[in-house]
């Protein structure tokens, strides 16, 4: 499974990549995430836990993961590998690249997917990716967005 969710921000890049870092605040403006929480911290990397709704209507499906989390700053990037939860193992790398005076942001994920027989890498492809990755994902960077634009 790879997903790939892409927005232009208009604002300044040192601005869009804190927002986009700082997770722990992301419950703050984020109305989907539940929770954040840092597990253990150690220098650029840390563990973190994260909980947020991926809604369907009126309804909310809860999900939830723990990643081993990097900021690369000099690279304007973070990279998680989840290693609890069901997407366990899955890769994703956050970029933030200049476009035209705006900020690309783009979020990359990828995985196998669970480790259910013969239906694991089919739930991945047709269901948790396209439905609760990306469900998840566009989210959370329209609310990046929004954020980095009102200053």
């Amino acid at each position: 499974m790879r997903t790939v969710d892409r927005i232009t921000v208009d604002a300044p890049l040192e601005r869009t990549f804190a927002i986009a870092s700082e997770v722990e605040r992301w419950p703050e403006f984020l109305p989907h995430y539940r929770r954040v929480k840092v597990l253990e911290r150690s220098g650029a990397d840390c563990v973190v836990e994260m909980a947020a709704w991926r809604p369907f209507g009126r309804l909310r499906y809860p999900t939830w993961w723990v990643s081993r989390m990097r900021v690369e700053p000099e690279r304007h990037a973070v990279r998680y590998q989840h290693v609890r939860g069901i997407t366990r193992g899955m890769d994703v790398e956050w970029r933030l690249t200049p476009d035209g005076g705006r900020i690309a942001v783009t979020i990359v994920h990828e995985w196998s997917g669970p480790a259910w027989p013969l239906i694991g890498g089919l739930a991945a492809d047709w269901v948790i990716g396209p439905v609760f990755i990306h469900g998840i994902a566009s989210r959370t960077l329209a609310g990046v967005k929004r954020r980095a634009e009102a200053g």
